[in-house]
């Protein structure tokens, strides 16, 4: 845990108990703050009362005796409407804060010196966060990785000189942060996403623009206009700029070519690495997210040999284009994470053959999205409540199944791959459906598909 020092002796109201914030008020607690704490959710209250932190009802007591509102990022700090502890803090003038806020106080407070990489953008946060994290770890660094991941980032172990932080930061927690600094700060891309909670595209771009705007090292991919535009800006205020892309050779900055990695400096280009061969990497996307972390890690001081070994031995994010077995020329990928159709998208994009498991509950626009990639997919074998649809959609330009179970889908599958004679294939599970109709998660999904895996005769485990 990291006490939260900086509120020692003072009132701070806290709203939002869930797993961060409860790891939130303990952390405060713990660094001497007076912490009064509440949730519109009762258990969660009685969760943290049990826990031994005060609570009482927010609409209720004195605002002008807090010095803070720490923000869990899950309540509306603007749109829809701001929550009603918002509003609350703003008739008193108090100031709105959240945990990653708090983690930077505490950092520069007691080692600002000790390396910190920020990640955000809309697609390939967690790969990226994930993947520097195991380049730091492998290379023998104490790394401390959290954020948005799922690692609440004040449990995290105290900063210290030599400590390197990897924190993956959602929009909502970057808007909670005004005073964010990380020493190199990564913006992958940006595409409509959260504008229920943020009212326009060009507000969601300009809450993720804060992060690079305030770090030492921005990395800033540039396939996307509003990314591009963000990288020119901060770059003129006087930040350093490593521009990164998957499409386009840069004068300056790491860019792909096919799987190879170049690096641009002074308008001359070189091979970093080539990511062909490692299957944890497969993709353009993946080739964006690996050249984010080698811009990253050259800025906090990694060698380019210690990257390279890093990205050759990255294992890959859980349910996340996972490879978790081989049978012969059969490799089985989970996908799990693929909850809608422009998140399954770029699993189809990275392999040939594919006996595609799809399905669970849908989500509005199905997979009409995904037929650019029909052509890849050798068989369809469908799941859950959207299987009919999922069906209508598939027609006669792709063969497919109602498998019904995951484990059906799964042997029948692997049986017809077995038989496929035309090369490397896949058995993917990249459903492009929330899964609540079957499994409580995505996690208990992903997991359940590696289990039906590792029952078939024959294959070799890759986890």
């Amino acid at each position: 845990m990291i006490p939260v020092t900086s509120f020692k002796g003072r009132k701070v109201a806290l709203f939002g108990l869930g797993g961060s914030g409860l790891a939130t008020a303990q952390a405060l607690v713990s660094g001497g703050a007076d912490v009064v704490a509440w949730d519109d959710n009762p258990d969660s209250v009685a969760k943290a009362a049990a826990a031994g932190i005060s609570t009482a009802d927010l609409r209720g007591v004195e605002w002008h005796a807090f010095a803070a509102l720490v923000l869990s990022p899950g309540v509306p700090l603007t749109h829809p409407k701001p929550h009603w502890s918002v509003d609350l803090a703003h008739q008193a003038g108090v100031e709105i804060i959240g945990d990653v806020e708090l983690f930077v106080r505490e950092r520069r407070k007691h080692a600002p010196d000790c390396p910190f990489i920020a990640i955000t953008g809309t697609n390939g946060k967690s790969t990226t966060t994930a993947l520097i994290a195991h380049i730091l770890r492998t290379s023998g660094r104490d790394t401390q990785l959290g954020g948005n991941i799922g690692t609440a980032v004040l449990t995290l172990d105290p900063p210290k000189a030599g400590r390197f932080y990897v924190v993956e930061c959602s929009s909502y927690q970057i808007d909670l942060a005004p005073t964010l600094d990380p020493t190199a700060g990564i913006l992958l891309n940006l595409t409509p996403d959260h504008l229920d909670r943020h009212g326009t595209m060009q507000h969601y771009a300009d809450i993720k623009e804060r992060l690079v705007a305030g770090s030492g090292t921005a990395v800033v991919g540039v396939d996307d206009s509003l990314s591009s535009l963000i990288a020119d800006r901060v770059e003129r205020a006087g930040t350093k700029v490593v521009r990164i892309s998957r499409r386009h050779p840069l004068a300056e900055g790491v860019y792909a070519e096919g799987s190879a990695l170049m690096r641009a400096q002074d308008g001359a280009s070189s091979l970093f690495t080539d990511l062909a061969g490692i299957q944890t990497l497969r993709g353009g996307h993946n080739a964006q997210n690996a050249a984010a972390a080698i811009a990253a890690c050259l800025a906090v001081g990694i060698s380019g040999k210690e990257i390279v070994n890093g990205l050759r031995s990255f294992p890959g994010l859980k349910h996340r284009m996972q490879p978790v077995a081989k049978k012969g020329d059969i490799v089985f990928v989970n996908d799990s994470k693929a909850t809608n159709a422009e998140a399954a998208a770029p699993a189809l994009s990275s392999y040939d053959r594919i006996y595609w498991i799809a399905g669970g509950l849908p989500k509005e626009g199905g997979i009409t999205s995904l037929a650019p990639f029909f052509p890849k997919i050798v068989k369809a074998y469908l799941i859950g409540e959207a299987a009919p649809s999922f069906a209508a959609t598939l027609g006669e330009a792709v063969p497919y199944e109602i498998s019904g179970t995951l484990e059906k889908a799964v042997a029948h599958a692997a049986a017809d791959a077995a038989r496929d004679m035309q090369g490397p294939a896949a058995v993917m599970l990249s459903p492009a459906c929330a899964s609540f109709d079957q499994y409580k998660n995505f996690e208990v999904r992903g997991d359940a598909f590696v289990g039906h895996v590792a029952a078939l005769e024959g294959v070799s485990m890759l986890i």
